[in-house]
C-alpha cells in the first residue's frame, strides 16, 4: 500500500480557480522547496519547516506536486506526521534544540550583546524550544493513524 492511499483525498476545493493564482501558488511552493533543499546543506536553515510551508502552496495549484512531496521517500514521512497528528518526531526536537542552542552560541561569541538583548533572545529561543518540545511524537496519539 502506498502512502497515498493511506491517507484521506485531498479537498479539491483547495485548487486555486484561477491561473494566475495557481501559477503564483505554484511559484511560491517552488521557492519554499528550493529554500528547504538549501537547508539540507545549510547548518541552521531548517528544511522540512519550509516543506510544511510549501504543502499548501501545491494543494492549491498542483495536488501531483503536493502528492510527490508527501510521498517522497525521505521528507514524506515528518511532513506527513505533521499534516495529519501535528506531530514532531523525537530526533527532530532534539536537533532543533540543538540548532537552537548552537544559534544562541554563536550569536553570543560573535555579536557580544549586552544583557538586555541576550536575555531578549534567550527567552525568544526557549520559547521556540519549548513549542517544539511541546509538539506530540508521531503515534502518540491513539485515536488518531500514524502517517507512517
Amino acid at each position: 500500500m502506498t502512502p497515498s492511499a493511506d491517507r484521506p483525498p485531498l479537498a479539491p476545493a483547495l485548487l486555486a480557480r484561477s491561473r494566475v493564482s495557481r501559477a503564483l501558488w505554484m511559484a511560491l511552493g517552488w521557492m519554499l522547496v528550493g529554500v528547504g533543499f538549501v537547508g539540507l546543506f545549510v547548518p541552521l536553515l531548517p528544511t522540512t519547516d519550509f516543506l510544511i510551508l510549501a504543502l499548501p502552496c501545491f494543494a492549491r495549484s498542483s495536488v501531483r506536486l503536493e502528492h510527490w512531496l508527501l510521498d517522497h521517500p525521505r521528507v514524506g514521512p515528518p511532513l506527513r506526521a505533521w499534516r495529519t497528528e501535528r506531530a514532531i518526531p523525537r530526533h527532530a526536537k532534539i536537533a532543533a534544540c540543538g540548532g537552537i542552542a548552537l544559534g544562541f552560541a554563536s550569536f553570543w561569541a560573535l555579536v557580544r550583546p549586552g544583557a538586555l538583548p541576550a536575555i531578549a533572545v534567550a527567552l525568544l529561543l526557549l520559547a521556540c524550544a519549548a513549542w517544539i518540545v511541546s509538539r506530540p511524537s508521531p503515534g502518540a496519539n491513539p485515536r488518531i493513524p500514524a502517517a507512517d
